[in-house]
């Protein structure tokens, strides 16, 4: 077992899809894959192909626009029929962009070209391939790894490879280790390689032992991987939460506006690790991925790789279909996994849990009542924060006392809901109350760019004017170098006309005395 125990969490059993030594099912392509062009935090994609066209599976069909973005390319062959926006089960509810592809069943792959010179690329060469090969967070946060790898710290010192699933419905990590192991330690090979990294860790839930039997016979294969360390973590949730990860793992203990690469450490989901080998080792850009579909409300809950794109109406199918007693559909971890309101939604990098819940496991009879003041909640959360109270300014709209209490540490884990005898929805005010305090930190940031451009207006002004001022008086004083010596003033006049009679009377004396005598 390794390092410290991070504070609160609960010792949760994982599922038995993570446990169970069960074969991984292909999901065939369906007749038509809707692939989102925004599959990752960051900058949509751009389309790059037309309607009409055909595209082979692999093939680019979305181009990153910055190095906040990743390549979407498609997961079948077919032609493609129609680029528009649909729901897509985006949190933030907005419709993203889809290249809608009818299937032919064609076999033909489209990869890049493989770099067996991995060893002599540098970081940026690396995340610039991991970047076309559409390569993101497959633990759920869907995070551009050319980003993470390309904005680490020179000086990382420890690279942790994340197999520490604990949700307790969740399978998809699980799988990738027990059945691709050589593919996830050469990804973390590499990755440590790359990143110079003195330390590099596969950590992996104690509980899961296929997938510990799985890697360690990879890295006893691998004579690359010799100071590869193999950690097993207790079966403890929130264990798979980066927070707890690297505390538990590197003993570093980040702040609420800190990132692992802030201390020197980087975190890669297990899964990433194993894309992004698969794409330098062999060209694969990201096309399908591991999915888990859970909970009471499917009839055979099983593990499935997936074409991107296809509709989760496939996979509840594919899970025997809905069971008499479904009632939510749930993408991702049974602890904090949103609600989808439909089955009609594709699969996305980031879904690596499909979940319906029964009403049993909803406690769809449960009533919201007042606190008792009882502290469970405060016992297990792994942030050290006291929700109820915080929840009650959210209540109340004091976002901001809120935020003082610690709203900006809570991690969505959604513990504290679990626990509460009084049934209160916590996650969903805490929720509620980091979008306010969201809407309320954009709204400030949009008024400290309007103050500012307000302030750089009239500087702006101030020196136009002045410019103004400046080419004024030059062109005066030009005007009046080339109008030659000033005319006399109005003043002078009369010593000038004075000047002037003087000098015609001396004129006419002269004359005078100079004519001609008389004879």
């Amino acid at each position: 077992m390794a390092g410290a125990r991070f504070s609160g969490g609960a010792a949760i059993e994982p599922s038995p899809l993570a446990v169970e030594d069960r074969p991984l099912a292909r999901l065939p392509a369906p007749s038509r894959v809707y692939v989102p062009m925004l599959q990752h935090q960051g900058t949509p994609a751009r389309p790059c192909v037309g309607v009409g066209q055909r595209v082979a599976r692999g093939e680019r069909i979305g181009v990153a626009l910055d190095e906040y973005s990743a390549d979407v390319h498609a997961s079948c062959s077919g032609v493609v029929r129609v680029i528009a926006a649909r729901e897509c089960g985006h949190p933030s509810g907005r419709a993203v962009t889809c290249i809608g592809i009818d299937c032919d069943g064609g076999d033909d792959f489209v990869t890049l070209p493989p770099l067996p010179g991995w060893r002599q690329l540098d970081r940026f060469e690396l995340a610039a391939r991991l970047q076309a090969a559409g390569i993101v967070g497959l633990g759920g946060a869907a995070f551009p790894a050319a980003a993470k790898l390309a904005t680490a710290s020179l000086d990382t010192h420890t690279l942790i490879v994340n197999g520490a699933e604990s949700d307790p419905c969740a399978g998809s990590d699980a799988a990738v280790m027990r059945l691709r192991g050589d593919d996830v330690v050469a990804g973390a090979v590499m990755l440590g390689h790359v990143l110079s990294a003195r330390r590099v860790v596969i950590a992996v839930n104690a509980a899961l032992m296929p997938a510990l039997s799985a890697l360690h016979r990879a890295r006893a294969a691998n004579g690359d991987a010799t100071d590869i360390e193999v950690v097993e973590l207790p079966a403890h949730y929130p264990q798979g939460s980066e927070r707890q990860l690297v505390y538990t793992v590197a003993s570093e203990s980040l702040g609420a506006d800190e990132l692992p690469r802030d201390r020197g450490v980087l975190v890669f989901n297990v899964a990433t690790a194993a894309a992004a080998w698969r794409a330098v080792a062999h060209g694969e850009a990201l096309v399908s991925r591991v999915v888990t579909v859970a909970g009471r409300g499917v009839r055979e809950p099983c593990t499935l790789e997936v074409p991107l794109g296809t509709p989760i109406a496939d996979l509840v199918a594919a899970a025997g279909g809905y069971a008499e007693d479904a009632r939510r559909l749930v993408a991702g971890g049974a602890m904090a996994g949103p609600s989808l309101p439909h089955d009609d939604i594709p699969v996305a990098k980031g879904t690596y849990n499909v979940l319906v819940l029964s009403s049993a496991e909803l406690q769809l009879d449960a009533v919201d009542m007042p606190c008792i003041r009882c502290g469970e909640c405060a016992r297990v959360c792994p942030s050290r924060l006291l929700p109820q109270s915080i929840v009650a300014d959210i209540r109340g709209g004091d976002t901001a006392t809120a935020i003082e209490r610690g709203l900006d540490d809570c991690i969505e884990c959604g513990l504290c809901d679990t626990v509460c005898p009084s049934h209160i929805p916590l996650l969903h005010w805490l929720r509620h109350g980091i979008g306010e305090a969201t809407i309320a930190a954009s709204e400030r940031a949009l008024a400290d760019r309007s103050r500012m451009a307000h302030h750089a207006r009239n500087a702006r002004l101030a020196m136009l004017a002045e410019e103004r001022s400046r080419r004024l008086a030059e062109r005066e004083r030009a005007a009046l170098a080339n109008r030659g010596p000033a005319a006399p003033s109005a003043a002078a006049m009369p010593d000038v006309l004075a000047a002037a009679l003087a000098k015609a009377r001396a004129g006419l004396r002269s004359d005078n005395d100079n004519g001609p005598s008389g004879s």
